[in-house]
């Protein structure tokens, strides 16, 4: 077996037989379809054109159950720290890319794996909530179903998403080390980007922050409606999460691969 090889399914061991990432995958999966529920049970469609993209809608949960996802990766770097488990880990394995490179890879799949499952989740329920609030196909609103192109697309960028956030949340946590300071870190970085560009009142500005932010670009890809309208394109705006969450893994084996552990 390959050290490559063998790096990954020593990562996998770890996120497998440790109970907190479980937990906290089941709570992405969870939180991600019961808010997407409350949202679609919360909305009503009582005329044709009501104007309302139903995917995104039932696809809000995702703004929630992003959080659990930044914790479950912050602690796959920085619980190895808190522990000295990290001296042991670099030991075994002494290329530090590598080991970095194993853990983001691992944790992208069991993220991509529960974002999936999540997502189909949240379609489902959507399917019985929907109907009730007056959201029928040819009423309203064309459906949400896997054959439709954009609903497809915004359903796999929602996995994409979560698995970028993911990735985020990994390279902030082998920059600063700490798992508050890191949690703290990366959620910041999600969720007060857009409370502050509320507070812009420069169209232009609002409108450049929108573009710029992690979140609120990397969720246009949710989009299934008016997209002339949205500040940035779907694929776009997850190609500038991506970009967020390439930097910092880039920036986090640069400092691992340099500083004493």
């Amino acid at each position: 077996m390959s050290t490559a090889l063998r790096t990954v399914c020593a990562e996998w061991t770890k996120l497998r037989t440790t109970p907190g990432p479980v937990w906290l995958l089941l709570i992405t999966a969870t939180v991600t379809v019961a808010l997407g529920a409350a949202v679609a049970a919360a909305a009503s469609c009582p005329h044709d054109g009501c104007g309302i993209d139903a995917a995104r809608l039932v696809l809000s949960g995702v703004y929630l159950g992003q959080a659990p996802v930044a914790v479950l990766a912050v602690l796959a770097v920085s619980g190895e720290y808190s522990t000295t488990l990290i001296r042991t880990t670099l030991t075994a394995v002494p290329s530090r890319p590598a080991v970095l490179a194993a853990k983001a890879l691992v944790l992208g799949a069991a993220v991509a794996a529960i974002g999936s499952l999540a997502v189909l989740g949240s379609l489902v329920v959507a399917g019985i909530v929907l109907p009730r609030h007056g959201f029928t196909p040819g009423h309203g609103y064309p459906g949400l179903s896997l054959a439709d192109g954009p609903v497809l697309r915004a359903s796999a960028g929602t996995v994409a998403y979560l698995v970028l956030v993911a990735i985020l949340s990994l390279g902030v946590a082998a920059v600063v080390r700490d798992s508050g300071a890191s949690i703290g870190t990366v959620l910041g970085l999600l969720y007060l980007p857009p409370l502050v560009t509320q507070m812009v009142t420069d169209p232009d500005l609002h409108r450049r922050l929108e573009q710029l932010a992690p979140m609120s670009a990397g969720l246009a890809v949710q989009a299934t409606t008016d997209l002339h309208q949205l500040p940035i394109g779907p694929w776009a705006g997850l190609g500038v999460l991506a970009a967020w969450s390439a930097g910092a893994l880039l920036t986090g084996t640069a400092l691992l691969r340099h500083r004493d552990t």
